[in-house]
C-alpha cells in the first residue's frame, strides 16, 4: 500500500478538475433551461424538470465514484463542491431578492456532505479489496 503523502500541485489540478467537470455537468444538465413554467393556476414551477436533476446527480456519481477509485478522494468531494457552488452562484445571482444566497449555500453543503460520504466509502472499500488480497 502506497502511503506516500501526494504532491500539492497534484492535489490542487485534482481539485481543479473536478471543480471543471462538476461546472460542465451542471452547464450541460442545467445551464441551458431557465424558463419558469406557469400554470394554469397561476402558480409556477421550475426552471429545471426532475429529470435534469436526478441526470446531474447521477453523472456527478459517476465522476465522484471514478476520481476516488483513483485514490483523489478529497479532490472527488472538495472540487465537485467547489464547482457546483460557484455555478449555483453564476446561474441564481441575477435573483434580485437576494434569497439565491441560501440556495448556493445550501448546493455547497449538501454536495459537500454527498460527496464526501461516497468518497470515504469508495476508499474504505477500495482499501479493505486491497487488504483482503494480500
Amino acid at each position: 500500500m502506497n502511503r506516500e503523502p501526494r504532491r500539492p500541485a497534484l492535489q490542487l489540478l485534482s481539485i481543479l478538475v473536478m471543480a471543471g467537470v462538476s461546472t460542465a455537468l451542471w452547464a450541460a444538465w442545467l445551464g441551458w433551461d431557465q424558463h419558469r413554467d406557469i400554470h394554469p393556476d397561476g402558480s409556477t414551477t421550475g426552471p429545471y424538470e426532475a429529470w435534469q436533476v436526478i441526470g446531474l446527480a447521477l453523472t456527478l456519481l459517476a465522476a465522484v465514484c471514478w476520481a476516488a477509485l483513483r485514490n483523489h478522494a478529497v479532490a472527488a468531494a472538495a472540487g465537485t463542491s467547489a464547482g457546483l457552488t460557484i455555478a449555483a452562484y453564476c446561474d441564481w445571482s441575477d435573483d434580485s431578492s437576494g434569497l439565491f444566497v441560501v440556495g448556493v449555500g445550501l448546493v455547497m453543503l449538501g454536495s459537500l456532505a454527498g460527496t464526501t460520504v461516497v468518497s470515504t466509502l469508495i476508499t474504505a472499500a477500495t482499501r479493505h479489496g486491497r487488504g483482503a488480497g494480500v
